[in-house]
């Protein structure tokens, strides 16, 4: 056989074996999972079944338990790896390097139970502390840090080691969890702009299963794949009636089938674009139908009241907006503010409560928010560095109002038919 043919038998066996594996990466990735799990949206449940059935294929430094809205639970982490111990003998007859029980839960750890403060970032904990550990121990490879909710843990963590930063990479799953965690948000922005990080506020979406369609990829994924599939496939129909949300696992997904070092090139967590900054709006007047913000940008409101009503940094007013309430703080002076990170365009209405402030409360205002992302520079932008990735703007790959979400929804069916793979081993 001449050199040509071999090379062109070697090259064909390696392209087999990429696509029949699917979701082996080329490198094995070191990474930490931060998750919501335990609070008020389920799908965290969904991508953790995920998580545990496919950890061979990655060295997990940590689980972490961090807030959105909701507290997260470590021990909704622990209680999902008891079910995992059920059914680890036959999947670990399949796939020897899954992770023991046991050696997954030494890697959990509780973060914070609430959302940062104004200044962003509040006191240590075992979860931020965890981040800062894995980061620092030396290893060539970076530590990809998977944000399932808010960002309240990692910003702490840099808070408390900013050396860390240059051996991180950050893949946020934004859009609600920033809504939620604005000032964690504002605090890395702003103080380690030169993170490397994607921000998937919509690509995201592009994952989840529509209910509607009668089909085996999606509402017949679960009859069809996963029921009767031991004891990870019984506790799944807990969550949406076993349908598949699973919002949070594009970002293991862009671990699993791509080039990770890659934002820009396609994989099955995403496909990205840099952006050079991060709107925000700074309005010292209640706000009318004629004052328009990027959708996910950050949107600060300040007013003037009564000196001194709390201490600095205290809560002091609520803002209500969409139905949901957000804390505002004195900060000093005569000055109060509140800060909100829209997650869908609309117009929105909004009203101040604030019984200690007579002057605000009752105020109402209105703010229209328009659906591309990031949009202009504006005069109160955070100018971001050269590494910080986001949802692409080409309107083609928009699904609905979602930007970015068909370089995510291209890959579905190719996913879940890999997952398939592994939810059979537990019918075997």
């Amino acid at each position: 056989m001449n050199r040509k043919s071999i090379t062109s038998l070697v090259l064909s066996i390696f392209l087999s074996l990429v696509s029949y594996s699917g979701a082996v990466a080329a490198e094995r990735h070191r990474i930490l999972v931060t998750t919501d799990i335990g609070g008020t949206d389920a799908d965290d449940n969904q991508s953790m079944a995920h998580l545990l059935m496919y950890n061979d294929l990655f060295d997990i430094e940590a689980l972490v338990s961090t807030p959105s809205f909701g507290s997260g639970s470590k021990s909704e982490i622990l209680r999902m790896i008891d079910v995992y111990e059920k059914d680890y003998p036959r999947l670990s007859s399949r796939a020897p390097g899954l992770l023991s029980p046991d050696s997954l839960r030494s890697l959990c750890s509780q973060g914070a139970d609430s959302m940062a403060p104004y200044c962003g970032f509040s006191t240590p904990t075992d979860g931020s502390t965890a981040i800062v550990e894995a980061a620092r121990r030396q290893d060539s490879r970076p530590l990809y840090v998977l944000v399932w909710g808010a960002l309240e843990d990692v910003a702490q963590a840099l808070h408390d080691a900013p050396d860390i930063m240059s051996k991180i990479r950050v893949y946020w799953i934004g859009g609600p969890n920033k809504k939620w965690g604005a000032n964690a948000y504002c605090y890395i922005a702003e103080n380690f702009p030169d993170l490397w990080m994607i921000e998937n506020n919509a690509s995201y979406r592009g994952f989840i299963s529509d209910a509607k369609r009668d089909d085996r990829f999606n509402k017949l994924y679960y009859d069809r794949t996963i029921s009767g599939a031991g004891a990870l496939g019984e506790d799944f129909k807990s969550y949406y009636d076993g349908n598949v949300k699973m919002g949070d696992t594009p970002s293991l997904l862009y671990m699993m089938n791509g080039d990770s070092s890659r934002p820009d090139a396609e994989s099955w967590g995403g496909q990205f674009e840099r952006i050079t900054h991060s709107p925000r709006t700074v309005f010292t007047y209640m706000t009318t139908t004629r004052d328009t913000v990027p959708v996910y940008s950050i949107a600060e409101f300040r007013f003037k009241g009564i000196a001194g009503v709390v201490p600095i940094g205290a809560v002091a007013f609520k803002m209500t907006i969409d139905g949901q309430s957000w804390d505002g703080v004195y900060l000093g002076g005569w000055e109060y503010a509140v800060r909100y990170a829209p997650k869908a365009p609309g117009t929105f209405e909004y009203r101040l409560s604030a019984p200690l402030i007579p002057a605000m409360d009752g105020l109402r205002g209105s703010i229209v928010v328009s659906p591309q992302w990031p949009g202009e520079k504006l005069k109160d932008s955070y100018a971001l560095g050269g590494n910080w990735w986001s949802d692409s703007s080409d309107k083609s790959l928009f699904r609905d109002k979602w930007q970015g979400a068909a370089t995510v929804e291209k890959w579905r069916e190719d996913v879940l038919s890999d997952w398939a793979e592994r939810w059979n081993w537990l019918k075997d």
